[in-house]
């Protein structure tokens, strides 16, 4: 065994394409658009976690534990986009499915008697997280065509 060469170690993460364009979705968060973008998101998902006291979702303890735990997610993922956008944007299409989900879980979640006011608040709330979603997946896009 001590006859076989050794294989030289690369690490994947100095490669300079891969630090080039982490560098690229670096310099497109950092634009005014996509501080914005992941500013939206990141106070949509404080919203949507905190809504069911706003709104006064009381006796919904499904759909109240259900817009936290989404809202959660959505402002972690918001913050992880301002600050890591190179490293996190692999897990943006994660806020247009939770957009559409938040949409339809007042529908869909036991008990169905969801009240107008958590309807209209989980409407809006989620297709402003739908949208936000879709531009922050676009911020990857943009830093592959301009520059």
């Amino acid at each position: 065994m001590a006859d076989q060469p050794t294989r030289p170690t690369f690490d994947m993460d100095q490669h300079p394409d891969i630090a080039a364009l982490r560098a690229r979705y670096d310099w497109v968060s950092q634009r005014p658009s996509g501080q914005s973008v992941s500013g939206l998101a990141f106070l949509s998902g404080l919203y949507l976690a905190i809504s069911p006291w706003v709104v006064g979702m009381f006796g919904h303890t499904t759909l109240t534990v259900n817009n936290l735990v989404t809202g959660i997610a959505v402002a972690l993922v918001g913050a992880g986009i301002a600050s890591a956008y190179g490293r996190i944007h692999g897990i943006t299409w994660v806020m247009p499915i939770i957009g559409v989900w938040t949409v339809i879980a007042p529908w869909v979640l036991p008990p169905h008697s969801a009240s107008t006011a958590s309807i209209v608040s989980n409407v809006i709330t989620g297709a402003i997280i739908l949208a936000t979603g879709l531009a922050c997946a676009a911020l990857g896009f943009m830093s592959t065509r301009r520059r």
